[in-house]
């Protein structure tokens, strides 16, 4: 919603830091003609303006956006290269001052709009605007000066005359019609972001904040494949009985536990895709050295909180090539794995016991510096012709298993 960092550049230069610039390059070409452009005084402003910008959006995504201070990068750079060049004479002009004046005023507002009340932040836009509209009204005024002084003699000399009345009035409505439409787009930024964000989350529920991103960055990312995979089952054991003699609310309490700290756990080492469904936590892995950090992580932290309640988990682990992507229709679709390889380790695992991993026999166990293989044995599963070899994963403390 915020945009790229170029996007957000171009914003920034042309919605606040060359605003007073034009004028003031308007205002100097009018006075000393084309020779203006031969001088370094654009160059500089210029300049001013590009770091001021760059400045402002560098900060926007920080803790600390500092508006004030960043809306005085551009009048700061032009007073000190200008200061050197022309010296005292810098400093009696007039439209020198005043970039300095606007750039404070805004600067301010700026700064302070994140801690007004909501109900006073229209106010502060309103202002803000008002003063960008003032910009015209003073340069104006200066040239007015320079060109025709007698106009400017008095406040009635000057709105004697009907074009000076029509310029300031038009001016400031001008301000007026800047300032709520600026109001409109902040509250329907402000929704489509408040939106955006609850969309986002719905979706991280569905595909997992990694699946998500390239998503976003690429709408074929997610195409079906056929890919290497590490798959990863844990169920609980006994689960079935312990609800036929506990209440609801005591098995959505077990439940909630059990996926809070299943969840801690591939927060550390971001499965491709998780899903649970009552007590089956599935998830599948691209390394085979993460997916055995993973299973021995979730069985030391989900094993204190069963054994509270007589219960324990059991898991599973195989590699093997899937067929991986969205499935469904264009209506509706959905991210899964689909093969033989899932249907080997879902088997696996419901032949370990509690508090076991047990790891087929193709998974190179042997890379991973703190687990190793136990004792082999042959278990016979449903769908499959010829016993499966596996081995229960070992941990290995200092050397020692």
């Amino acid at each position: 919603m915020a945009g790229t960092f170029r996007q957000r550049f171009w914003r920034e230069l042309l919605g606040n830091s060359l605003q007073f610039p034009i004028i003031n390059v308007l205002f100097e070409v009018l006075s000393e003609g084309v020779e203006y452009f031969l001088k370094p005084d654009l160059y500089i402003i210029l300049l001013g303006t590009v770091v001021q910008a760059y400045c402002l959006t560098r900060w926007q995504g920080t803790s600390r956006p500092r508006r004030f201070l960043g809306n005085l990068v551009g009048p700061a750079l032009y007073t000190v290269i200008e200061g050197l060049l022309e010296r005292s004479a810098f400093f009696t002009a007039s439209n020198h001052l005043a970039y300095w004046f606007f750039a404070i005023s805004i600067g301010a507002l700026q700064a302070l709009d994140p801690h007004l009340p909501r109900g006073w932040q229209p106010l502060g836009i309103l202002l803000e605007n008002l003063i960008r509209a003032s910009m015209v009204l003073l340069m104006y005024g200066l040239f007015e000066i320079q060109t025709n002084p007698t106009q400017i003699s008095s406040l009635g000399a000057f709105f004697g005359d009907l074009s000076h009345q029509f310029i300031v009035a038009a001016t400031l409505l001008l301000g007026l019609s800047a300032a709520w439409a600026n109001l409109l787009s902040r509250r329907y930024l402000a929704l489509l972001q408040e939106t955006s964000a609850q969309l986002r989350v719905y979706s991280e529920w569905l595909l997992g904040p990694q699946l998500l991103n390239r998503l976003i960055t690429n709408s074929d990312a997610l195409a079906l494949a056929r890919r290497q995979r590490v798959i990863l089952f844990m169920d609980i054991r006994g689960f079935t009985n312990w609800c036929e003699t506990h209440a609801s609310p005591e098995i959505a309490d077990l439940l909630l536990l059990y996926y809070r700290v299943a969840e801690a756990v591939f927060d550390t080492y971001q499965p491709v895709k998780f899903k649970m469904s009552a007590d089956e936590i599935m998830a599948i892995f691209v390394a085979t050295d993460i997916a055995i950090s993973a299973a021995l992580d979730l069985r030391a932290q989900v094993s204190p909180s069963l054994a509270e309640r007589q219960l324990a988990a059991g898991i599973g682990l195989h590699t093997g090539e899937v067929i991986e992507g969205l499935l469904g229709t264009s209506a509706v679709k959905f991210y899964d794995v689909l093969g033989d390889a899932v249907n080997t380790a879902k088997r696996i695992e419901s032949q370990a016991q509690g508090n076991e991993i047990l790891v087929s026999e193709n998974l190179p166990v042997e890379s991973h510096p703190a687990a190793s293989r136990g004792v082999k044995r042959e278990v016979i599963v449903k769908g499959k012709a010829q016993p499966l070899v596996v081995y229960a994963l070992q941990e290995i403390f200092h050397g020692q298993p």
